[in-house]
């Protein structure tokens, strides 16, 4: 009887956790992007921003219930072996929620997510991520200050620091 009156509590519970869950819209997310941007261009599911000289690219489709924040950071041509292994380490340890990315010779800071299901909290800590990720690339690589630490050698200085990519927003 204990555990019958225990799951139906727990049944109750996520019910009504799911009623009051954040339903993030292209409104919403285009009203936390114009209160958090130094400047700002936007269209319907797109939106060019730039917060302290970085660029940023977010790009939602609510249909499909995706949405993306973006940040060029270098041509990809131009990185050594070096520079991409480090990333993709950076992509396990301390690149949290953002990653490292390469698509159309460009090295993007990268935050992947569902658009309904996430809050206003989510997508101000996302444009964090992804400006730190940006900033840090190339030296401690992360996007936080959290470290998931892991059986690797102590990184050594990187040889070439990357040239940075801006396209003109």
């Amino acid at each position: 009887m204990k555990k019958r009156i225990l799951i139906s509590l727990c049944f109750i519970g996520i019910i009504q956790f799911s009623m009051f869950s954040q339903n993030m819209t292209l409104e919403k997310l285009g009203d936390i992007f114009e209160n958090t941007t130094d400047s700002i261009v936007s269209q319907k599911s797109q939106w060019r921003f730039i917060i302290k000289k970085i660029p940023f690219i977010a790009i939602a489709d609510s249909t499909h219930n995706r949405m993306r924040i973006i940040s060029p950071i270098a041509d990809s041509n131009r990185l050594t072996e070096e520079l991409k292994t480090a990333s993709l380490m950076a992509n396990f340890h301390t690149a949290l929620d953002v990653k490292y990315a390469i698509s159309d010779n460009v090295l993007w800071s990268v935050f992947i997510h569902p658009l309904k299901e996430l809050t206003e909290d989510q997508v101000l800590d996302a444009i964090s991520q992804v400006y730190y990720a940006h900033v840090n690339f190339g030296t401690t690589f992360s996007s936080t200050s959290l470290v998931f630490p892991g059986n690797r050698k102590p990184r050594k200085k990187l040889k070439q620091k990357p040239k940075k990519f801006i396209e003109k927003i």
